[in-house]
């Protein structure tokens, strides 16, 4: 299956509403949130679509200063697994080369091993903990890191998995 990432759009948010509902229950970002993102000079949100313009998934990030903080990061249930959040991550990490970023930072749930399993694949850290930041169930986040993305380290790292993604 072809994946396009691309910028997300006003026309995008009815459906990205849906996945969050899916993926998130009650406790979801609403219409006006998205809209409001989409508005802010600091956000930079991103869809994964098939050929047919599906939406499988979606993620954005603030980028502040040198630093950026990805916001929200989901994909499609039915379509987990195939290496669309790995697309997804990529987009941030460019768009990051791009604007002179140098670290990339965000909060995941303690339980969502999945995403700490990608995050941690990509070079990123955990420095610490939010203690009950999540409203739904009082659980605590992560809060991860990277280092500074233009250290040969992290670069290397980043080409060797852009490499890999691409060769499937």
């Amino acid at each position: 299956m072809a994946i396009k990432i691309r910028l997300m759009q006003k026309q995008d948010v009815e459906n990205v509403v849906k996945l969050e509902e899916l993926s998130y229950g009650q406790h979801h970002w609403s219409k006006e949130s998205f809209f409001n993102e989409l508005e802010n000079n600091l956000a930079h949100y991103y869809c994964a679509v098939n050929e047919e313009s599906t939406l499988l998934g979606y993620a954005g990030c603030w980028h502040i200063f040198d630093e950026a903080h990805i916001t929200t990061l989901s994909v499609h249930p039915e379509h987990r697994r195939q290496g669309i959040a790995q697309k997804l991550l990529f987009a941030i990490i460019d768009d990051c080369y791009k604007d002179k970023i140098k670290y990339i930072t965000l909060e995941v749930r303690e339980s969502n091993i999945a995403a700490i399993s990608l995050y941690e694949k990509n070079g990123f850290k955990s420095i610490g903990t939010r203690k009950k930041y999540y409203q739904d169930n009082n659980e605590d986040a992560l809060i991860m890191f990277t280092e500074n993305i233009w250290y040969e380290k992290f670069k290397s790292l980043y080409n060797e998995l852009h490499n890999t993604c691409e060769a499937k």
